[in-house]
């Protein structure tokens, strides 16, 4: 039992106003983002959050069950910003199940429903699990090892053979300059404050 509330404890947001990875994950790890129509509610909950809610995205990748991303708030206040994007996006990819075609509809609302049994907090379904093993961002080395894991996920995955093919992650903005939502790119990399397993290589790209 205290082994379980260290690790909660690891990963709360201590410093709202550093930058943190995070992943969002749905219950179950449903596969809900192998449809385009909800990834596309992700891409414009950030381009609204990034225009309106003083997001600074660094890097991003949608998976099919998940979302990992390299986020800060302008203001101050990363938990809050975390969880409106979190909330919305669910209230938005839930109405669109129910009112959209989807094959899976009946299935999908079935085990939303039932997670939301397992809580107290009063809701008819819960999309997104609970908690998103949030690590703060505390060195350049620490950025760009997580901006190289999160790009590379889609390769390792097997969905595309170099990462800027994905367009639903930064990798592109990054190698291309080009994709679809603004982020703020870190500075590039000087090689020898990285070691050789961390360093982000354009050609592998």
């Amino acid at each position: 039992m205290l082994e379980k509330k260290k690790m909660k404890e690891g990963y709360v947001i201590r410093d709202q106003a550093l930058p943190h990875f995070i992943t969002p994950t749905v219950v179950d790890w449903i596969d809900v983002f192998t449809r385009q129509n909800y990834r596309d509610i992700i891409v414009e909950c950030l381009d609204y959050c990034i225009k309106n809610k003083g997001m600074i995205l660094y890097g991003y990748v949608i998976m099919s069950n998940h979302i990992h991303m390299i986020v800060q708030s302008e203001n101050g206040k990363l938990s809050d910003l975390i969880r409106d994007f979190k909330k919305f996006t669910a209230k938005s990819i839930l109405e669109k199940i129910q009112n959209s075609p989807e094959s899976r509809r009946e299935w999908m609302l079935e085990r939303f429903k039932l997670a939301a049994q397992q809580h107290t907090r009063n809701k008819v379904f819960q999309f997104w699990q609970y908690g998103n093993h949030a690590e703060e961002i505390y060195t350049d080395k620490f950025m760009w090892s997580k901006l190289d894991y999160l790009h590379l996920n889609p390769v390792k995955a097997g969905l595309v053979n170099k990462a800027s093919d994905y367009i639903y992650s930064s990798a592109s903005n990054y190698v291309n300059d080009s994709g679809l939502v603004y982020i703020q790119k870190a500075e590039n990399p000087i090689v020898d404050v990285l070691d050789s397993k961390s360093v982000f290589r354009f050609s592998h790209y």
